[in-house]
């Protein structure tokens, strides 16, 4: 901390007559007095998952015939969870800039158009194998702690960073690309994963509960409920 012109708080300065926690890499929010989920916020949360289940239904269609595509929903979610880590790992590692946004944005978008284009000149392995390889790049990225690449070079943290962050997302979006391409109904498929993704920028609250490294966590449990519901003719057509 840079010293000022006059008096500096700390955290162990007590704010409304309590001390509140040291803010960390992993839970950035000096703001909050406790680890917990601000009212408004969750009062703010369900009021736009209500407005957001109001309007898939009206453009999507019923839910019953999204249940068919439960899987993509939790497609969605982990991906939109997948994302805000990225955002928080590059801030960390490259500070906190519209650049450094933009440039993990980009690079969000970038790995979407290769898994796409991929899937549509190769012939991709099947769900059952590329669900575990998924699973072990989110484990790589738990097992790596982010601070470890401080240490790097600009362009050696750069490149580890992006490894570590986008590797996941290309493998996940090999897995929904050959999803919906094999999806009867594309509008109906396409409103369940929208669905699913508003429901995981929710999720991503729980952060100023846990810390942002726990929803590596939830992204793996989620990715594991899409292999679990994931149809089974679908196993079937990739396998052939």
């Amino acid at each position: 901390m840079v010293a000022g012109a006059g008096a500096t708080n700390s955290c162990d300065t007590p704010w409304n007559g309590e001390h509140v926690s040291a803010p960390t890499d992993d839970h950035p929010f000096p703001y909050l007095e406790t680890r917990s989920i601000p009212t408004f916020y969750w009062q703010t949360l369900l009021l736009v998952l209500l407005a957001s289940v109001l309007l898939v239904r009206l453009t999507g269609g019923r839910f019953a015939s999204m249940a068919r595509y439960t899987d993509l929903g939790f497609m969605g979610a982990a991906f939109l969870l997948l994302e805000t880590k990225n955002v928080v790992q590059f801030a960390l590692l490259f500070g906190t800039t519209w650049f450094v946004n933009s440039l993990v944005f980009a690079g969000v978008l970038l790995s979407v158009y290769l898994a796409v284009e991929a899937a549509r000149r190769f012939e991709l392995p099947q769900p059952r194998r590329l669900y575990p390889a998924l699973l072990a790049l989110l484990a790589l990225a738990w097992v790596v702690p982010q601070e470890s690449l401080l240490s790097l070079g600009p362009v050696s943290r750069f490149v580890a960073a992006t490894a570590l962050a986008f590797g996941p997302i290309f493998v996940a979006n090999l897995l929904f690309a050959q999803r919906f391409r094999e999806s009867a109904s594309t509008t109906i498929a396409f409103a369940a994963n929208l669905l699913g993704a508003i429901v995981g920028g929710s999720i991503e609250y729980i952060a100023l509960i846990t810390g942002y490294r726990s929803l590596l966590i939830v992204v793996a449990a989620l990715y594991g409920l899409a292999f679990l519901t994931m149809p089974r003719d679908t196993t079937v057509t990739a396998a052939a």
